[in-house]
């Protein structure tokens, strides 16, 4: 495989990545719906056992933690900003 193959073939997946992303994004605008608060929107718990999660599915995917958990605490905060955005446009209050 020679350089432009390679180069193809990370357009591709991050095409793919992109796609996932927007999906999430969609769930994370439907659950900012159904919380009550901001501590509900925040909800580190949540972001914990998310994190935890990531970490195990990197191990058994061969990616080293550090870059799994590196990538989702900032993907992470991304969604909780457009989640709180979503949640005050909602206007759900407890």
């Amino acid at each position: 495989m020679d350089l432009n193959e390679i180069r193809a073939g990370i357009d591709s997946v991050d095409q793919k990545i992109i796609a996932l992303l927007a999906e999430r994004a969609a769930l994370v605008g439907q659950a900012a719906k159904l919380k009550k608060n901001e501590d509900g929107v925040r909800d580190p718990k949540r972001v914990e056992e998310v994190i935890n999660r990531v970490k195990m599915h990197a191990r058994r995917a061969g990616l080293p933690e550090e870059i799994a958990e590196k990538t989702y605490t900032t993907l992470i905060g991304c969604f909780v900003e457009k989640e709180m955005e979503a949640f005050k446009k909602s206007g759900n209050r407890e």
